[in-house]
């Protein structure tokens, strides 16, 4: 691509994702790629020459790369609904879809099944990886896309019941779908043993999957089989699977979840630091002390609080807490969730100390695990990222500028091996943000969950002016299927 204009960002604090220390400089972007970063007023004019050149002043601002949401379920959204402004409103330029063994490919249905149905209820006709990598393409999506093949979608694809480990013979047929999945750039195999409908499936189901990532240079990313009492042997069992592999080993979303295990992060942590030292492991986390899945009944205990976020049969209770519901109900709150079921919630499951350990842990990356299909979201779908920065750094100081900005970027693109991105250099893919460290923060709630965040000023994808602060959305959508990388970033 031949480039006739370029963007000079002047006099920023440039931030480049390497966790390095942040300065005053200058950065061009020309097409797609960075061209350049100096110190102010010392790019060489003759790198622009005869092209059309727009300045911006950056005083006062902070260029960065452009976030990279590690744990997304927008897989569907990216085609339903390309704008993709829950993530570039946040100066997210690059989403990783297919966690939590939940993809769209290789499942071809009409009534997918919880959990499928947490990408909502359109789109599930790619038979292939390759089939949905097309499918993004040509829906030109305002961020770019990076996917995981999901275990349960698998098992869903080949296994008549799912209350058992798969055969030999399914096994073989998982693993076929995964090398195509791999051929045509997944990040690797993704689980979700959490859910019932992969809760049956055994270390051999597991790790003859992993396996085929491993042998193609890919990640395996798992919502482990138990976040509350069991969480120590589920932690056990995740980097067993991934070390018998062979490959990187990334716990989603990593928390202690319900009263009685509050706390618990001063042992898993530690667990998690030891196991790290014979293979590599990272984790996500999300900045808020509340989670959201489907309704289940045996995540409700009578002591978290439950927001509904979904109901088919009773779509006006959607916004209101099970505990009301249940006393209008005059029933329990297990038996009105049963009435409530299909449906969503927002757990509230974790304290917030056991929060901040995970996020300023060095292991730790950012992820928004939003649920864009949820009829009310998660105020994390549209503020997780910009929350990092004013809870985490500004306001309680857990973690340095660099240090955020790396867990959202650097790190991110070097675990999840996403090449030419997350770091701000010379000859990089074009995906930057500006924003004012001053006043950047979330304004998305439970109670009113669709807000734009502010202080994310302009943000670029390959190059395109993609969203401001003034106008929101530019009209642009420059984002791509982006492919697995060989070798892990340096």
């Amino acid at each position: 691509m031949v480039a006739t204009q370029a963007t000079l960002l002047k006099n920023g604090t440039i931030i480049d994702g390497t966790d390095r220390p942040g300065w005053v400089g200058d950065l061009l972007l020309a097409g797609e790629r960075i061209v350049a970063l100096a110190a102010p007023g010392a790019i060489d004019p003759a790198l622009f020459a005869g092209l059309e050149l727009q300045t911006i002043d950056c005083t006062d601002r902070v260029i960065a790369p452009g976030f990279i949401d590690v744990h997304t379920h927008d897989d569907a959204a990216a085609i339903d609904a390309p704008d993709m402004l829950p993530k570039l409103s946040q100066g997210v330029t690059t989403v990783i879809v297919g966690n939590c063994g939940i993809s769209l490919a290789p499942m071809v249905t009409d009534a997918p099944a919880a959990p499928l149905s947490l990408l909502g209820q359109r789109q599930f006709r790619h038979a292939r990886m390759a089939d949905y990598a097309r499918a993004v393409d040509a829906a030109q999506p305002g961020v770019n896309v990076a996917a995981l093949l999901g275990h349960t979608a698998l098992r869903m694809r080949h296994l008549p019941e799912l209350g058992r480990p798969a055969t030999a013979s399914e096994r073989a047929a998982m693993a076929a779908d995964m090398q195509e999945a791999m051929d045509a750039g997944a990040l690797g195999l993704s689980s979700g043993v959490f859910y019932k409908e992969a809760y049956a499936a055994d270390l051999t189901e597991l790790t003859e999957l992993a396996s085929v990532a491993a042998r193609n240079g890919g990640v395996y990313a798992t919502h482990i089989r138990d976040e509350l009492a069991g969480i120590l042997p589920a932690l056990q069992e995740a980097a067993l699977t991934a070390r018998q592999a062979g490959l990187p080993l990334v716990l989603s979303h990593h928390k202690c979840a319900g009263a009685s295990n509050w706390g618990r992060t001063r042992q898993t942590l530690p667990l998690i630091e030891s196991l790290a030292q014979g293979q590599p492991i990272s984790l996500d986390v999300y900045p808020y002390t509340a989670g959201s899945t489907v309704l289940r009944t045996d995540l409700v205990d009578g002591v978290i609080d439950i927001l509904i976020t979904g109901s088919q049969p009773h779509p006006e209770m959607v916004g209101r807490y099970l505990k009301d519901i249940a006393r209008e109900w005059d029933t329990t709150e297990q038996a009105a969730c049963d009435r409530l079921q299909p449906g969503g919630a927002c757990y509230f499951q974790m304290r917030e100390d056991d929060v901040e350990r995970v996020i300023a842990h060095p292991l730790s990356m950012i992820g928004s695990d939003g649920l864009p299909h949820d009829e009310r979201p998660h105020p994390r779908l549209w503020g997780a990222f910009p929350r990092v920065l004013a809870c985490y750094w500004r306001e309680k100081g857990l973690l340095r500028l660099e240090e955020a900005i790396h867990k959202m970027t650097g790190l991110s693109a070097q675990r999840f091996r996403i090449g030419e991105r997350g770091r701000l250099a010379a000859g990089h893919m074009a995906d930057v943000v500006v924003f004012d460290p001053a006043r950047v923060r979330d304004t998305a709630s439970y109670e009113k969950p669709v807000q734009f965040s502010e202080g994310i000023e302009q943000v670029w994808v390959n190059g395109v002016l993609s969203y401001t602060a003034e106008g929101r959305a530019t009209g642009a959508r420059a984002g791509r299927f982006i492919r697995r990388q060989a070798t892990p970033p340096a």
